[in-house]
């Protein structure tokens, strides 16, 4: 029996997932299918969501939060980012994940990228950006700036995440770190400077970054903007952007 698989979300056209999993799953003679379900709507993705007609989906732009307000079961990478990037049915039961932090650490320090002591700028307010914030945070820098185009949007988030991530540490034990010579959860919370700002009141902290990963959706459009001034970077710094391709 054939097992359906997904990335959900608008624009997906130019995903390079079904092309890749599809791949791996013939390769392991497993009968599933990886396809796209690209939605322009918000109902449309809650009935879809709802219908939990897959084995597991993978959630990008912009329905990372109706597919954590759908799940069951929500991991910590989840909640801290308010939104998930994978679900999976277990049963009928969907439990939520969200990889996307874990995924470009894991990335940028395969490619040499070294996080400890570093000044980090992560740019946008969304789930991928809180994901990114997280494991950026357990990487262990110094400080982790997160930036948006509103400073007090950027100013309320990051306080819902210190809020939320103290909770989780005073409910239940210390979560260890994914990787070694990463930071358990108390030690980011004691050990980590956590700081915010707008792209107009932060140009100074772009500027003197060691790293900066714009995880904001511009450049999913061909002649997006950089959503700051660009002349503020200087070539001993590292820079990463989440999109990899333009969805239309």
């Amino acid at each position: 029996m054939s097992e359906k698989l997904y990335v959900l979300g608008h624009p997906v056209s130019h995903s390079k997932s079904p092309v890749m999993y599809n791949a791996v799953y013939e390769k392991a003679g497993l009968p599933w299918h990886y396809g796209l379900m690209d939605v322009p709507t918000v109902p449309e993705a809650e009935t879809f969501l709802a219908a939990r007609d897959f084995l597991s989906i993978n959630i990008t732009t912009p329905y990372k939060p109706e597919a954590f307000a759908a799940a069951d079961v929500r991991a910590a990478s989840a909640t801290l980012a308010h939104g998930a990037n994978v679900l999976v049915n277990k049963d009928g039961a969907l439990i939520a994940y969200n990889t996307d932090g874990q995924g470009c650490v894991a990335y940028l320090e395969r490619a040499g990228v070294d996080f400890r002591g570093a000044s980090v700028v992560v740019c946008g307010t969304g789930p991928t950006s809180l994901s990114i914030l997280h494991a950026v945070a357990q990487a262990g820098p110094a400080e982790v700036v997160l930036i948006g185009r509103d400073k007090e949007k950027a100013r309320n988030v990051m306080r819902t995440y210190a809020d939320e991530l103290g909770a989780m540490i005073g409910r239940v034990v210390d979560m260890p770190a994914f990787k070694e010579g990463h930071l358990s959860f108390s030690e980011v919370y004691k050990q980590v400077g956590f700081k915010f700002g707008s792209y107009a009141t932060s140009r100074q902290a772009i500027a003197g970054a060691d790293i900066i990963i714009d995880a904001t959706p511009l450049g999913m459009k061909a002649g997006d903007p950089a959503p700051f001034d660009t002349a503020l970077l200087s070539a001993d710094q590292t820079v990463f952007d989440v999109v990899y391709g333009h969805g239309e």
